[in-house]
């Protein structure tokens, strides 16, 4: 039997960290420090009409176009800069060659204003040219890798001298126990890591070096299966992990954000560490008693969410049983894992076996930190002006809405920015400018601002 690919989604595993955020800012706050003060964003400049599905991520281009990864429609499209739709680069149509493929994909930017399209499915790249037309195509540079390349949250990033820059994924091994053995034939799953490499590889040699480690989420899965052959899949989240951050910056700089005391560390071009002092912070201690009123918070937040969307957890079990049958499903991947059976006998095609919707699972409070960390995982932009936006989890009461600590290229916080409520931030431009998704409730769509110089 060929080995199969178990990929265990994260959709629904764990609660958003906007949604988290509001259970949080409002214990014992200690050994503050002075940080800036809080600024609002600047109005909208522009505003998108167009329809749009879910847009993943942007690619801004010297001259104010801007290409648009619509993920849910399988499109990418390029307007200007006022929003209106000049091509579509990019579709699920014949009118491209199909060039989207079945899953999402990710705009990474690249020479210049030419801009990669990482496409998982085909394990392939379109080189995308200034004028919005596909140049080329070329393979990911490890078929193991396309799905972090693709993903939205994760992606790569073009570092100079050809190299791309990205996160790994854990590539977990195990066999699958014979039908009629102990385990009724399921896996034992493997531990998923909790530090994973930031990596750097040249696009013409496909040479692979590690640039440093980072602390990622980590869930702990476990199958079992019942007395009628069903699966039952539990998942084990914390919703407060201590993580690390990492970004490239538009001046070369590779940076890794600690969130364990909330510094950076810096790779310049030449490959020379350093690293900046400790950023000013909040640092909020949890007690007992707030850990456990925070896992309650979560659990009633996902119970929520769950009413919202009743078919949910089923989806996540169609998932789930297409991967361990062969299939392939279409949420992102958080842990690729790979496993053999050890019987004998021939192959055939493997079925796909009944999979109960996941438990999801917390861990106990006495496993949080013991101080809020700083932020939470996939909270992390560079801009175009050599700065990164950091998207803090508060500490104390603010203003509805997301702060982001402005970090400039010496590890300082310069500006703390304000976010307006129902706002995700997608990209910049230089000079100030801010790209945000809204997501309010109405049609989605894409706004453009800009944060007055100080």
């Amino acid at each position: 039997m060929p080995p199969l690919t178990l990929r265990v989604v994260a959709t629904g595993v764990a609660v958003t960290g906007i949604a988290l955020s509001a259970s949080l800012g409002t214990s014992q706050v200690l050994h503050a420090q002075e940080r800036p003060t809080i600024r609002q964003l600047g109005p909208a400049l522009a505003t998108s009409a167009d329809s749009l599905g879910q847009v993943n991520n942007i690619r801004p281009l010297s001259d104010g176009r801007l290409l648009i990864n619509d993920a849910a429609s399988r499109r990418v499209l390029l307007v200007d800069s006022t929003f209106k739709v000049l091509s579509v680069v990019a579709d699920s149509t014949p009118s491209t060659a199909n060039a989207y493929g079945p899953r999402s994909g990710s705009l990474i930017a690249y020479r210049g204003d030419s801009t990669l399209f990482v496409d998982a499915a085909s394990l392939s790249m379109l080189v995308i040219d200034p004028a919005g037309k596909i140049a080329r195509v070329m393979s990911v540079p490890r078929s193991q890798d396309a799905m972090m390349l693709a993903s939205a949250g994760l992606g790569g990033a073009y570092y100079h001298d050809g190299y791309l820059i990205y996160r790994g994924m854990p590539q977990l091994q195990m066999r699958m126990a014979p039908p009629g053995g102990g385990g009724g034939g399921l896996p034992q799953m493997p531990q998923q890591p909790d530090t994973m490499a930031v990596v750097r590889v040249n696009l013409q040699s496909r040479q692979l070096d590690t640039v440093g480690f980072v602390k990622v989420p980590k869930t702990n899965t476990n199958m079992s299966r019942s007395d009628d052959g069903k699966i039952t899949v539990s998942i084990e989240v914390n919703p407060l992990p201590v993580v690390d951050e990492w970004a490239v910056t538009s001046k070369g700089d590779v940076a890794l954000i600690r969130g364990r005391d909330y510094h950076v560390d810096w790779m310049s071009s030449d490959k020379q560490w350093r690293s900046s002092a400790k950023i000013p912070f909040d640092w909020k201690r949890l007690t007992d008693e707030d850990k456990v009123k925070l896992i309650d918070s979560v659990k009633a937040i996902r119970d929520r969410q769950a009413a919202a969307n009743p078919n949910q957890g089923q989806q996540m079990a169609q998932a789930f049983g297409a991967a361990m049958g062969g299939g392939g499903g279409g949420a992102a991947p958080q842990v690729v894992m790979r496993f053999e059976s050890r019987g004998g006998g021939p192959g055939g095609p493997v079925q796909a076996p009944q999979v109960a919707p996941p438990q999801i699972n917390y861990v106990s409070p006495s496993e949080l930190p013991d101080y809020q960390p700083p932020f939470f995982a996939t909270s992390t932009r560079p801009d175009a002006d050599g700065n990164i936006w950091v998207r803090t989890i508060p500490t104390k009461p603010q203003p509805a809405g997301s702060v982001y600590d402005v970090i400039n290229g010496q590890g300082e916080a310069v500006d703390r920015v304000l976010i307006p409520e129902n706002r995700t931030i997608i990209g910049f431009a230089p000079g100030g400018v801010v790209f945000m998704a809204v997501r309010d409730g109405g049609p989605f769509r894409l706004e453009r601002a800009r944060i007055d110089k100080k």
